[in-house]
């Protein structure tokens, strides 16, 4: 069996290593467009930003090695610029003799991956000063640039993860940073609750921020000089890094009648076999699909990419792996913040169909007493089964554990309830005696039943449209004074039980502490006297306040 590998970055070389491993009779060949392979590009931006020392690190791995190690040629250079699946052949074009070639195969992998967006009105000219951060070929340039040339102020085009990387990494290295977002809030993948708190950790950065906005009009000839945007700002660059996404790169395949998905890459099976079945497709040119709802989506990141590459290369050798979807699961730092998030939100729960509730839980990350810091949990679950759907977290210490945990609950169709179950390493430097994920666990299981929540977003609907309510805040006078919900009165906790007089028991009401804690006891205080609906505000006065700076618009 010849099988026939079109890419080596993630997935590519992934396939061929799994294949070796599975059988030393196959002859495995790759072909390469670039120079450089197997390379990691989302260790770029710390490349360029200096916490990677030279970009060799990036690149571990050669095509002698890969010779050595598991005995397959990997050609680098070559452009393949076509692919006839009638006859199985492929045409190869060598970039540095200028020599086509045809090549048969038995089994043909396209890891062609995906290629950076250039939008308006860049896409109208070449600028010297102007980049993506997507191949090893880009890094170089802009690392060669920025030794060559003084560079005091950086503008990156989008907010995804490699926009935010740079500003973080060319903000450590003094430069002046400036964001250009088209939608309303930074990495608009999360919640705009959530997101919030990204953009103030970049104007407490002095990173400066244009939201709901795009540039219209540049100045300079061989170098960008000035951003001119929609919204009238004018922005000085001396540099400008393009970060607003990136497309399937499918044209061989659409080329060679290949179908493509409703995402725009490649459709493919359980095992990534294409419309062709002696064609399949992996990493970033290939579509995958939702673990929850089952649905094509498009998640071009390099630990999938692996995963693909892994199970292909497993099949064509007799193995028995399959692709089991995704969830989209994602992390990343900014500055001293981290941010991770996996499943659906609030939202996309909705528009797939589920009875959705969200809740926000503030909890440290580990005890208090030797320094534990705060995580901001935003928890999605279906209300009628309890099964978990998503999560959302923001905070300086702790995320990724807390991501990882609820993922795999998620992957193994958890219910809320069992989240309080999961047996949880605990010691004060790690953790608190109920872990985040256990509260969450609670909270939404609360949620689901007698003891509902109602977010910042939902009160603050009720109080503009005027709907009879009454609020109760249960923290101490002295906070209460300092700041509180619209239209609520004060009694704090000890007082509450006297207190209850004042209060309607046929008015929806509504209590709140700090966070959500004290306000939970509040809660079954008020229905244990017979209150008909109580709720808890979801993360407490705290979460709200954040929610409402949430809805300022651009910097």
């Amino acid at each position: 069996m010849k099988i026939v590998i079109i890419g080596s970055v993630a997935a590519g070389t992934s396939v061929a290593a799994k294949a070796r491993r599975n059988d030393e009779t196959a002859e495995i060949v790759v072909y390469e467009e670039g120079h450089d392979i197997s390379y990691s590009v989302c260790g770029m931006p710390y490349f360029l930003g200096g916490e990677v020392d030279t970009v060799d690190e990036l690149i571990p791995r050669d095509a002698k090695w890969f010779k050595k190690r598991f005995e397959f040629d990997i050609h680098t250079n070559h452009r393949v610029t076509a692919v006839h699946p009638e006859v199985k052949e492929i045409e190869v074009f060598h970039k540095e003799t200028g020599n086509t070639k045809t090549e048969a195969y038995h089994k043909l992998i396209l890891a062609t991956g995906s290629y950076s967006l250039t939008p308006p009105p860049f896409n109208q000219g070449t600028f010297d000063n102007v980049f993506h951060v997507k191949t090893m070929d880009n890094t170089k340039k802009i690392d060669q640039y920025m030794q060559n040339n003084e560079v005091k102020h950086a503008a990156i085009i989008g907010s995804g993860f490699i926009g935010l990387e740079m500003a973080e990494q060319f903000t450590q290295k003094g430069i002046k940073v400036s964001i250009i977002e088209l939608a309303d809030r930074v990495f608009p993948k999360i919640d705009a609750d959530m997101s919030y708190h990204l953009q103030e950790k970049l104007k407490e950065n002095e990173v400066d921020l244009y939201l709901g906005d795009k540039v219209e009009t540049l100045e300079g000839n061989q170098k960008v000089t000035q951003l001119h945007t929609t919204n009238g700002k004018d922005i000085p660059v001396d540099l400008v890094i393009l970060a607003v996404g990136v497309k399937p790169n499918t044209s061989l395949a659409e080329a060679a009648g290949i179908k493509l998905g409703d995402t725009g890459a490649i459709s493919v099976n359980t095992v990534m076999q294409t419309s062709e079945k002696d064609i399949y497709a992996v990493g970033d040119v290939a579509e995958s699909y939702h673990l929850i709802t089952g649905k094509p989506t498009y998640h071009p990141l390099g630990s999938t990419a692996n995963k693909m590459g892994r199970i292909v290369g497993d099949h064509l050798t007799g193995g028995s792996l399959s692709f089991k979807g995704t969830l989209g699961t994602g992390i990343f730092r900014l500055f001293d913040l981290t941010v991770g998030y996996t499943g659906l939100s609030y939202s996309e729960a909705q528009k797939a169909g589920f009875d959705p509730i969200a809740i926000h839980n503030i909890k440290p990350a580990h005890a208090t007493y030797i320094g534990g810091k705060n995580l901001l949990i935003k928890g999605v679950a279906d209300k009628e089964t309890g099964r978990v759907l998503g999560a959302q977290i923001v905070g300086p210490e702790g995320v990724d554990k807390r991501i990882d945990v609820l993922a795999t609950a998620i992957t193994f169709k958890a219910n809320a309830e069992d989240l309080f179950h999961l047996d949880l390493a605990y010691a004060p430097p790690f953790s608190t005696t109920k872990d985040p994920v256990h509260y969450t666990g609670m909270v939404l299981e609360n949620a689901r039943h007698e003891l509902p929540v109602i977010t910042p977003e939902e009160l603050l609907t009720h109080l503009k449209e005027q709907k009879p309510i009454q609020i109760v805040d249960v923290r101490s006078k002295s906070a209460y004074e300092k700041a509180h919900v619209e239209q609520a009165m004060h009694l704090s906790m000890p007082e509450l039980r006297k207190g209850i007089e004042v209060l309607d028991k046929n008015l929806p009401t509504v209590v709140y502490c700090n966070k959500g804690v004290t306000s939970n006891t509040a809660q079954n205080v008020l229905l244990n006297v017979g209150f008909k609906t109580v709720y808890v505000l979801s993360g407490g006065h705290t979460n709200y306040q954040y929610y409402k700076k949430s809805l300022r618009k651009g910097s």
